[in-house]
């Protein structure tokens, strides 16, 4: 725990995998400095059994209650319960299917996790997350025609965790390193159907990111040009270059988070599918 920082409980009550629930509070206790949440999930409670161990436990720990429960009478009981503990407890759902229903005049599904079917899109992101591994760090570059979206930089610019991000949205993501005096593959450079988005940072943050890595695999050689500023620099530089050459748009991810960058690039890949505005090389 940090000194100085505040905590409370935060129980996150679901009858489906409670991402939804860890989502939101995570996001809304984010807009508190030097407060953070103790969290406590409880996903799949679906039975008046399970539900009396969750609120043995919300009793244990007060703090606040967030739930997404379908069940009306499961609902109810932990409302109840948590009124008597004088617990805050709210439904994080029920105010937008309430205003969709209100709009749309249509009746909502009673149906709990319905949002994690088995359905096509369903199969479509564990498709792109088994193409996204396949082709990571420049593996099979002849199958870059089949990308999505290729992402291309040096190394420690986070092309793997945005990677394997956008696989979890579906697309399909292949990234090679730019390695300077190491030609890119011939193939990237006449690919057609993918986006292709260069990532770049500033030289502090990839040195620090660099000297991280040496120290996490206990390297012994710590003077080398891998988190020298001035090679690094360079190494930016010819990404730049290379980006600029073939029309490539850039995004700085210095100070991105992995979503921050990913949502940049999904915005550059509807531009590059429908042709809504255009792609042209510069920094996002």
């Amino acid at each position: 725990m940090k000194r100085g920082q505040i905590y409370f409980h935060l129980h996150l009550v679901s009858d489906s995998t409670g991402e939804t629930l860890l989502t939101v509070g995570r996001a809304a206790a984010a807009r508190y400095e030097n407060i953070a949440p103790i969290e406590h999930v409880y996903p799949l409670v679906r039975s008046p059994r399970h539900l009396d161990r969750v609120i043995a436990d919300i009793e244990a720990a007060p703090g606040i209650v967030l739930y997404t429960l379908i069940d009306r009478e499961i609902a109810d009981r932990l409302e109840t319960a948590c009124r008597e503990a004088n617990v805050p407890c709210v439904n994080v759902l029920d105010p937008v299917v309430d205003l969709m229903r209100s709009y749309l005049n249509l009746p909502a599904t009673g149906k709990a996790g319905a949002q994690h079917a088995l359905d096509a899109d369903y199969f479509k992101r564990i498709d792109a997350l088994n193409f996204s591994l396949m082709h990571d760090d420049g593996q099979l570059p002849e199958n870059i025609e089949d990308a999505d979206i290729v992402l291309v930089g040096i190394s420690r610019t986070s092309k793997t965790p945005t990677s394997i991000y956008l696989a979890n949205r579906g697309v399909r993501t292949t990234n090679l390193p730019l390695v300077p005096g190491i030609p890119v593959p011939d193939r990237l450079l006449k690919a057609e159907r993918p986006l292709v988005v260069g990532l770049i940072a500033s030289p502090e943050r990839i040195m620090h990111i660099r000297q991280n890595r040496l120290l996490s695999i206990n390297a012994a050689d710590q003077d080398t040009p891998y988190v020298d500023k001035t090679a690094i620099a360079q190494e930016i530089a010819y990404s730049r270059r290379l980006c600029g050459e073939h029309g490539w748009p850039m995004i700085d991810v210095t100070r991105r988070s992995i979503e921050e960058t990913a949502a940049a690039i999904l915005a550059l890949w509807d531009q590059h599918r429908y042709g809504v505005g255009s792609t042209r090389p510069g920094f996002v």
